[in-house]
């Protein structure tokens, strides 16, 4: 079937792709949606939505624990693992038809297969009853990424596992090793950490969660160590040797070799763009690293030809993703759209205690050349922390001592997924300090500790 004649073609059904659809269609676009896999992509499917499901769980698990604290009763906690991954399978489809619907309600044409650029402004398309060709002015390129896998170090599905195989497991560990500790690492190092999994995470830069500023890592180094977790920092995993249900880790660090024993193995040591089998570079589209390049709004260079989200690299978050998604969309019927600022774009991290951040580290803001004023405030002088039971956690501003301007927030602590939005609004505002000081925060909240951590970098902290 040939000729199929759209506006805008969008490749990829992940975050950034079924949201750019949406725009394009809200826009009076007629537009039409490719996707190889799931509706979803790898967040909705695999990633983002799934893994906070089973974070609830464990997290739920380890509040039974700590019963007796609140004047409550809970006798032998247990877990069934795969009444847990089923309840996480269940809320993942649940939002995977949503997407489904939506693309209905906004008119949009999914076409399920495997899509190539053919041409100026023409997408061939595989599906399972033969070739299509899509044609549109405008084309955007959302394929998203995957996880990246080393030499010696590749999944098996049953020794060593991806994140897929993680969210779907086969057994529940007992010794688990965990090869890198960024966002995904850590949090099925917290899941399964909490379960009852003897942990250990291998980090090969000089200390985990490598983006964090370093006070907040350092604080979640020490409460990932109180709950039992073992971490080498400044370290790497040279070679897996694999036998019967077990692996031999030989972990290298300071010149030093030792051999571990593990049941299972995670890998997390990044991802790579999926960029090969789509006539990138036939089309004239650069790629550097896994990753095509484009400019500052998404444009790949090549007329017509735009690409978001992870393939168009870091932040490899699907909120930036959807957001490149809307600014597209919008360039391409020609209106006015912002250009996404990465130090506007918080990251979060779900393990326990939870992380998250916007704008630059103590570090890079020094670097950077700002004289800094730096807030701190702890969950342990805020009397909802306290009536929660979470007083273990701190809140961290960077201020440019000259200007008044929010350079960065960080925190570790309860619910700072959801507290680090007030910061993010607050710098996309542009603010100062005298701003956020002068706002008033509802009380008891655990936001209250936000306006502390501002009051702290001036001197001026109420509570502790």
């Amino acid at each position: 079937m040939a000729g199929d004649k759209f506006d805008v073609v969008v490749i990829g059904a992940g975050p950034g792709g079924y949201v750019a659809a949406i725009r394009c269609a809200q826009l009076g676009l007629k537009t039409a949606v490719v996707e190889r896999e799931h509706l979803g992509g790898i967040c909705l499917n695999w990633g983002c939505i799934p893994t906070k499901a089973l974070l609830r769980s464990s997290e739920v698990f380890h509040l039974f624990h700590r019963a007796k604290e609140f004047g409550l009763s809970v006798e032998n906690p247990s877990f069934d693992l795969d009444a847990v991954v089923k309840r996480s399978r269940k809320v993942a489809g649940q939002l995977t038809g949503g997407v489904g619907h939506l693309m209905k309600k906004n008119k949009i044409e999914v076409v399920m297969g495997t899509a190539k650029l053919a041409g100026k402004g023409k997408v061939a398309v595989k599906t399972d009853k033969g070739e299509r060709t899509l044609e549109a002015k405008d084309v955007i390129l959302a394929t998203g990424a995957r996880a990246r896998e080393l030499p010696g170090l590749e999944a098996d599905g049953d020794l060593v596992w991806t994140y897929k195989h993680a969210l779907q497991p086969k057994r529940m560990p007992k010794k688990l090793l965990v090869i890198g500790s960024g966002a995904i690492g850590i949090e099925f190092a917290s899941f399964y950490n909490t379960l009852g999994a003897e942990t250990t995470v291998v980090e090969v830069m000089e200390r985990i969660l490598p983006v964090e500023d370093e006070e907040i890592a350092t604080f979640a180094k020490k409460a990932f160590e109180k709950q039992g977790m073992k971490i080498f920092e400044g370290a790497k995993v040279a070679k897996l040797d694999r036998g019967k249900g077990k692996v031999t880790a030989h972990i290298e660090k300071g010149g030093k070799t030792e051999q571990l024993e593990f049941d299972t193995v995670i890998s997390a040591v990044g991802i790579v763009g999926n960029v090969e089998g789509l006539g990138l570079e036939e089309a004239g589209v650069k790629v550097d690293r896994t990753h095509v390049v484009t400019d500052k709004h998404c444009r790949t260079g090549v007329p017509g030809l735009w690409a978001i989200g992870d393939i168009a690299g870091a932040p490899w978050l699907a909120h930036k993703a959807m957001h490149e998604g809307v600014m597209v969309a919008e360039l391409i019927k020609g209106q006015e759209a912002h250009a996404t600022d990465p130090l506007n774009i918080a990251g979060c991290t779900y393990c326990h205690p939870q992380i998250a951040s916007v704008g630059l580290t103590e570090a890079k803001a020094k670097a950077a050349g700002h004289e800094v004023k730096v807030g701190r405030f702890p969950f342990i002088g805020n009397g909802k922390a306290i009536a929660l039971g979470e007083p273990e956690g701190l809140i961290k501003t960077v201020f440019d001592a000259r200007t008044g301007e929010l350079l960065g927030a960080h925190m570790v602590g309860a619910e700072v997924t959801e507290l680090i939005q007030g910061y993010v609004v607050g710098k996309t505002l542009e603010t100062t300090e005298a701003e956020l000081i002068a706002t008033v925060f509802p009380h008891p909240t655990l936001s209250e500790m936000m306006h502390e951590g501002v009051l702290a970098a001036y001197g001026k902290t109420l509570h502790f």
